[in-house]
C-alpha cells in the first residue's frame, strides 16, 4: 500500500493533493476511461491514485490494478540481455545472427555494412524502418511465424550503426536471442530471473494470470463513444510490449534503476526491504540509464527564443533526456490498442511517477511529465553528476559512442509508388482497393466505415481534391513520405508510414481534417489570428480562455509570434480533427508559424494554444531541415503516441514518444496500412526521387512516435497528423 504520510525534501500530502489534481484534470479530458498513477521515491510507493473505472462501468483502479504496458516492457527486455551478458552467456557486439540463424545472409543496409550485432538491436540502430502500427499488431505472431518472417528477410532504413529509428522489431529479435542464450523461453527468464527475486508478483506476460476483476479493460474511441477490445495473446512480440503490470509493482521496477546510482551500489526502499539485492548489477542498471544512442528527436525553436531544447538518447530500452532545468530524466512511454502508459524518474532525487491509462495509445507520457515536475521543486540542486564511474568490480562494459545521425536518406521506390497508390485512393475510396493495399491491422485500428466517414469529411470541409504539386513533397525517413491535398477551399497534410516487412507495406497513412466554416473551432482560429494581426494588448473577449491554460503566458507567446512573423493569414492545415483540434500554418510577412489550437466544441473555451516557428530550409537541398519529434511543450500529449506538444500552461521542455503527442489524439486517422503482393510490386518499381526546388521554404518535417511513448513518442512520438 502506498505511504501518503511519507515526506522527503517537501514531497508530501500536500504535494499528493496537488499531484491528485493535476491527474483529475488530465483526466477529464477524456484520454481513457481510467487511469492509475503513483509517485515513488527509492522504489517505495508514497502515493498512488486512480480516477475513472476499470471498465466504463467499474470500480476506479487503484495501484494493485494490472494494466498493459506495451512498450514499457522493452526495458525488461534488455535487462535480460545485460544479465546474460555478465553472466558471460552473451557479448552485447556479438552478431545477432550467432543466436537466431534466420538473419544469416541479411543485406543490411549497405554493402560493407557489418553484421548487425546485439547491441544495435538494444540501441535501436539497427537501421529497421519504425513499425509501430505494424508491431503493435503483431504482439500474438506464433514463435515459428515470426521466424519464417525473418527467414525472408526485412527493409533497412539505414545501415547498422548509423542511425537511430524506433524498432519495436528489434526488441522482438532480442526476445529470441534471450531464449538462445539462456536456453529458457524469455517469458520463463524473465520471470524467474527478475521478476520472483524482486517480489513483482502482479507482473505477468498474460492477462488471464490475474483475477479477472483487477485488470483494467483496454478500449478504443470509436464514433459511439469508448470500445472494449480483447487482449492479444502471448507471441513472438512480447518482448517489445507483452508485459502486464500495475503501479505497485513498477514503484518497484523504477525503484531499482533510481537506486542504481549510488556508487556502493547499495539498493534502497522497498527493492532492498522486500526482495534483497537486485537481480541485474548496479553498474548494468547505470548503464541502460546513459545516453547511448542520439534520437535526433528534438522541438523546433518556440517563441519567444530561449535556449534551445534539450537532446534526447536512448539507453538500452530507456530513454534518456538531459533536461536543461532539472538534469537526467530517464522514461519509457507504452502505447497499444487499449493502453496507453509512462514511467518517469529523476535520478538525482530518486523521484519516479508512473502513469497507466486503458484508452487506446493514451497519452501517459504528458501527465507522469507534469506531475514529475510539480514535485520537483529545487532546480538548481540537480545539476549533478548522476553516473559514478564504475568500481573496480564492476562487470559493466563500457557502452560504445553513439554514432553521428546519417544524412536523411531519400525515399524508397516502394514509398514513392505507395505515395501514388494512396493518392488514387484518396480520391476515390474503395474497399476492396483498400484491403488490397492496407495491412490487416488498419481495420483493426480504424474500421473502413469510419476512414470513409472521415475522407468524405475532408472533402465536404475543402472540395473535390488533387496532390499539390506545387508543395514539395517531403521524407523524414526512406520508408516515411509527406505530401498535400489542394481543393478549392484548402490545403492539408498527407502522410504515411512503410513498415519493416519484405516487400514493405504501407503501416500507416494520416490527414488533417479542417474545421467547418462558423464551427467554434474556426471561429477561435479567426479570433486568434485577427488578434494577432490587430496588435490589440487584450486578449478577444470573444474567445474565453480554460483555467487551465495560462491566458497570460498564451497571450505573451502569441504577440510575439505576431511581432516575429508580422501581418498573417491562414495557410494549410498541418494537422487537425475537424471539430476540437487544428494546427494551421499562418504565413507572415516575415516568417511562417504554426498555430495550435485546442478547443472545447461545447463551449467554445480555448484550452491549450501554441505557436512554432516553422523551420528554415536546408542549405544543401533546398528542403526545411527535418525536425523530429514533437512541436510545442509538453504538458499531456505522449510522445510515444502524437509527434507534438501544445499545452499552453506548462513550461516544460518536450521530450517523448514514442511519439508519440499528448491529451487529446493529434491525428485522424490512427491506422497502419499495407497492401497486397500485387500492389508490392507495383510499389517495387524504381522511381527517381523528385527534386525540389531551392526556392521552398518553412515546411514542418516530423519523425514517428516512440515513442514515448513513444511515441513514446517517443514519448515514440505518443503525436500533425501522425500515427502514434
Amino acid at each position: 500500500m502506498p505511504s501518503d504520510s511519507a515526506s522527503t525534501d517537501g514531497v508530501g500530502p500536500t504535494s499528493f493533493e496537488a499531484a491528485d489534481e493535476i491527474v483529475r484534470s488530465y483526466f477529464r479530458r477524456g484520454v481513457a476511461p481510467g487511469i492509475s498513477y503513483g509517485i515513488v521515491r527509492d522504489g517505495e510507493l508514497l502515493h498512488a491514485a486512480g480516477f475513472g473505472g476499470v471498465t466504463l462501468l467499474g470500480t476506479a483502479p487503484d495501484e494493485q490494478t494490472v494494466f498493459r504496458i506495451a512498450s514499457m516492457s522493452k526495458s525488461f527486455t534488455a535487462s535480460a540481455i545485460l544479465l546474460l551478458r555478465d553472466a558471460g552467456a552473451l557479448g552485447l557486439d556479438d552478431p545477432a545472427a550467432g543466436y537466431v540463424p534466420e538473419l544469416a545472409g541479411w543485406v543490411n543496409g549497405a554493402a560493407d555494412a557489418r553484421p548487425l550485432t546485439i547491441r544495435q538491436l538494444l540501441t535501436m540502430t539497427a537501421g529497421f524502418p519504425t513499425d509501430d502500427p505494424w508491431g503493435d499488431r503483431q504482439q500474438g505472431l506464433p514463435l515459428d511465424d515470426f521466424r519464417a518472417l525473418l527467414a525472408g528477410g526485412v527493409t533497412f532504413n539505414w545501415a547498422p550503426g548509423t542511425r537511430f529509428e524506433y524498432s519495436n522489431l528489434g526488441y522482438a529479435i532480442l526476445g529470441l536471442i534471450v531464449t538462445a542464450a539462456s536456453g529458457v523461453p524469455y517469458d520463463s527468464f524473465v520471470r524467474t530471473r527478475l521478476l520472483e527475486p524482486l517480489g513483482m508478483t502482479r507482473t505477468g506476460f498474460a492477462d488471464g494470470e490475474f483475477p479477472f476483476r483487477e485488470v483494467a479493460v483496454g478500449y478504443r474511441h470509436g464514433p459511439d463513444g469508448w470500445q472494449d477490445l480483447p487482449f492479444d495473446p502471448y507471441g513472438a512480440f512480447a518482448p517489445m510490449g507483452g508485459v502486464f503490470s500495475c503501479v505497485a509493482d513498477l514503484a518497484t521496477w523504477t525503484g531499482g534503476f533510481a537506486a542504481a546510482f549510488p556508487p556502493d551500489g547499495t539498493v534502497l526502499g522497498s527493492v532492498a526491504a522486500g526482495a534483497g539485492h537486485h537481480p541485474l548489477a548496479a553498474a548494468s542498471r547505470r548503464e541502460m540509464q546513459l545516453p547511448q544512442a542520439v534520437t535526433g528527436w528534438r522541438a523546433p525553436d518556440r517563441i519567444p527564443g530561449g535556449p534551445p531544447a534539450a537532446p534526447a538518447y536512448y539507453g538500452f530500452g530507456l530513454f534518456v533526456d538531459e533536461d536543461l532545468a532539472l538534469g537526467r530524466i530517464v522514461s519509457h512511454s507504452g502505447g497499444y490498442p487499449g493502453f496507453g502508459s509512462n514511467m518517469r524518474w529523476h535520478p538525482a532525487t530518486g523521484l519516479a511517477v508512473i502513469a497507466l491509462g486503458n484508452g487506446t495509445y493514451a497519452p501517459m507520457s504528458g501527465l507522469a511529465d507534469l506531475v514529475l515536475r510539480s514535485l520537483l521543486r529545487k532546480p538548481a540542486a540537480h545539476h549533478v553528476a548522476l553516473a559514478p564511474a564504475p568500481g573496480p568490480d564492476d562487470p559493466a562494459a563500457s557502452a560504445a559512442p553513439a554514432a553521428s545521425p546519417a544524412p536523411a536518406g531519400g525515399p524508397w521506390p516502394a514509398t514513392l509508388a505507395a505515395t501514388a497508390l494512396v493518392s488514387g485512393l484518396l480520391a476515390h475510396w474503395d474497399d476492396a482497393v483498400a484491403g488490397a493495399l492496407f495491412s490487416p491491422n488498419v481495420a483493426l485500428d480504424r474500421p473502413f466505415t469510419e476512414r470513409r466517414a472521415d475522407l468524405a469529411l475532408l472533402k465536404s470541409r475543402i472540395g473535390a481534391f488533387t496532390v499539390d504539386e506545387s508543395r514539395p513533397a517531403e521524407s523524414d525517413t526512406p520508408a516515411h513520405r509527406r505530401w498535400w491535398l489542394s481543393g478549392e477551399h484548402g490545403t492539408v497534410a498527407v502522410a504515411i508510414q512503410l513498415s519493416p516487412q519484405q516487400p514493405p507495406r504501407v503501416q500507416s497513412l494520416t490527414f488533417a481534417v479542417p474545421p467547418a466554416n462558423g464551427s467554434v473551432l474556426a471561429q477561435a482560429l479567426d479570433a486568434v489570428t485577427g488578434w494577432l494581426n490587430s496588435g490589440a494588448a487584450d486578449w478577444p473577449a470573444a474567445l474565453p480562455v480554460s483555467p487551465e491554460a495560462d491566458a497570460g503566458l498564451t497571450a505573451r507567446r502569441l504577440r510575439m509570434a505576431a511581432a516575429w512573423a508580422g501581418q498573417v493569414t491562414q495557410g494549410a492545415y498541418q494537422a487537425g480533427d475537424g471539430t476540437s483540434l487544428a494546427t494551421v500554418e499562418l504565413v507572415g510577412q516575415h516568417a511562417t508559424v504554426a498555430l495550435s489550437l485546442l478547443v472545447d466544441p461545447s463551449t467554445g473555451t480555448l484550452r491549450q494554444a501554441d505557436v512554432t516557428l516553422l523551420p528554415a530550409p536546408s542549405p544543401v537541398t533546398g528542403r526545411p531541415l527535418p525536425i523530429p519529434g514533437k512541436i510545442g511543450r509538453a504538458s499531456g500529449i505522449d510522445s510515444d503516441t502524437v509527434a507534438f506538444r501544445i499545452d499552453s500552461a506548462a513550461r516544460v521542455p518536450p521530450r517523448d514518444g514514442a511519439c508519440s503527442g499528448r491529451v487529446s489524439r493529434f491525428q485522424v486517422l490512427e491506422g497502419a496500412h499495407g497492401y497486397s503482393d500485387d500492389s508490392a510490386q507495383a510499389m517495387g518499381h524504381p522511381r527517381r526521387p523528385r527534386r525540389w526546388p531551392a526556392s521552398h521554404r518553412h515546411r514542418q518535417h516530423r519523425t514517428q512516435r516512440r515513442a514515448q511513448d513513444h511515441r513514446e513518442p517517443g514519448d515514440r512520438p505518443r503525436r500533425q497528423p501522425v500515427r502514434a
